[in-house]
């Protein structure tokens, strides 16, 4: 695909179908938007020990994150250079002082650099030494660990880490300021399920503050109307804390507030969210205020966003510590990872509570998050349909909408899903862009 071919498929207020359904979009995706941007792979706290490793994907590419002998995080392709076989299949594990390939042996350091390969005067004067293949594993391009958190860009040459976060990283921020201890534990494996459905989809949804009222209405408000036949006892349980909110009407959502900051990302819950009106935990309080002062403890806690969207992929829920992970399998195929962490030096129960929201809204067994999947699948199959071929995201739209900058509108407005394919663009045609102008 070319760049204008992209360009042509986002007029402003909608979208072309084939974004979500196009098998050709999907590997233009793979093979430019996935490699221009900086794409969350995983948290350092899952290898915390030299040689402790993670596999995971970045758009369609295995990777390995592993902690190497200094103590730095690399980011790795996870294919030995011999004959492409992946060099780590385990999701985690300790490899010790070096990798090792399964098939022939040849062995690499942490750090990616060839170590041995067996019977090497077998490769004397073949020329081996003057190719990649003999260097070792490939790195990706780039790697930031935030805080914590370990991002990647694949492509050698782009667009910098803190110019692709800029002061979106203030929702990170406050998620890990929530901790007395400055500092988050991955709180073991994440909750892992499938959506037959396109990625975007999943990504779109998290900003969306119209549906959870309509589509969560024979859940989440038949577990209202319970509450209210048991005469809603007291204190309320977590349970209800957690579910009762997402029922509440449109003015509320309107006055939550969206955020949007420059390529692609933005947040809900400016003014407040859903999660304004949990109960506090016993001691919380005081142990931030010993780390922070009271004031400072304060701001940390009144900071409620709802979801932040980290374009392309990736969502985090500051409140609740926890990230969701939306890694594309195909146009119509998207694995969900959704984790939850843990502060380091706060009461157990914050994360036992963490835990539960994750159970309730995201598990493949979660009370809400089927509405979600039944609209996700019954929009996938629906986009097929001849009788129109563009998406609208019409609502609160301004033509002359700049998403370089920084802006906070009504909670219900449609912008952060634009400022998401402004951005969608952008990445998806910055390295053809490139080309062409050579």
């Amino acid at each position: 695909m070319q760049a204008e071919d992209i360009k042509a498929m986002v007029q402003g207020h909608q979208v072309h179908r084939d974004v979500y359904t196009s098998r050709a979009v999907y590997q233009a995706e793979m093979r430019h938007l996935f490699r221009s941007a900086w794409v969350f792979v995983g948290h350092d706290s899952q290898t915390p020990t030299k040689g402790d490793y993670i596999t995971t994907q970045i758009g369609d590419q295995p990777v390995i994150q592993v902690r190497h002998s200094d103590g730095e995080i690399h980011v790795l392709h996870n294919r030995c250079p011999h004959k492409g076989t992946k060099i780590a299949i385990d999701r985690a594990g300790n490899t010790g002082k070096f990798f090792r390939c399964p098939y022939h042996a040849w062995s690499f350091k942490t750090a990616g650099c060839r170590l041995a390969i067996p019977l090497k005067k077998g490769y004397d004067g073949t020329g081996l030494e003057e190719t990649p293949n003999a260097k070792g594993i490939a790195a990706v391009g780039a790697v930031h660990v935030y805080r914590g958190f370990v991002f990647a860009r694949l492509a050698a040459n782009g667009i910098g880490f803190d110019a692709f976060f800029g002061d979106s990283l203030s929702t990170i921020d406050n998620m890990v300021d929530r901790a007395p201890e400055g500092r988050l534990e991955i709180s073991g494996p994440p909750l892992r399920y499938l959506h037959k459905c396109n990625w975007k989809m999943l990504v779109e949804n998290q900003t969306d503050t119209c549906h959870p009222q309509v589509a969560h209405q024979s859940r989440a408000g038949t577990a209202i109307d319970i509450y209210k036949d048991l005469g809603e006892p007291q204190p309320r349980p977590a349970a209800m804390q957690i579910i009762a909110p997402f029922m509440s009407p449109y003015e509320f959502f309107e006055g939550m507030g969206i955020r949007t900051w420059p390529n692609g990302h933005g947040h809900t819950g400016v003014n407040m969210s859903i999660h304004s009106d949990y109960d506090a935990v016993p001691g919380y309080f005081e142990a931030l205020s010993k780390a922070h002062g009271e004031a400072r403890a304060k701001e940390i806690l009144d900071e409620n966003r709802h979801n932040s969207v980290y374009f392309p992929n990736i969502l985090v829920k500051a409140p609740l510590q926890q990230l969701r992970n939306f890694i594309p399998l195909g146009p119509d195929k998207t694995l969900v990872e959704s984790y939850v962490y843990r502060l380091v030096g706060a009461p157990d129960r914050l994360v036992a509570m963490s835990a539960m929201y994750n159970r309730m809204i995201n598990a493949p067994t979660s009370i809400v998050g089927h509405d979600d999947l039944e609209m996700y699948e019954r929009a996938q199959e629906g986009l097929l349909s001849d009788g129109l071929e563009w998406v609208n995201l019409q609502r609160l739209y301004n033509p002359n909408e700049d998403f370089n900058e920084e802006a906070v509108e009504n909670g219900t407005t449609e912008r952060q899903m634009r400022n998401q394919f402004d951005a969608w663009v952008k990445f998806m045609t910055v390295d053809m862009d490139a080309v062409a102008a050579e």
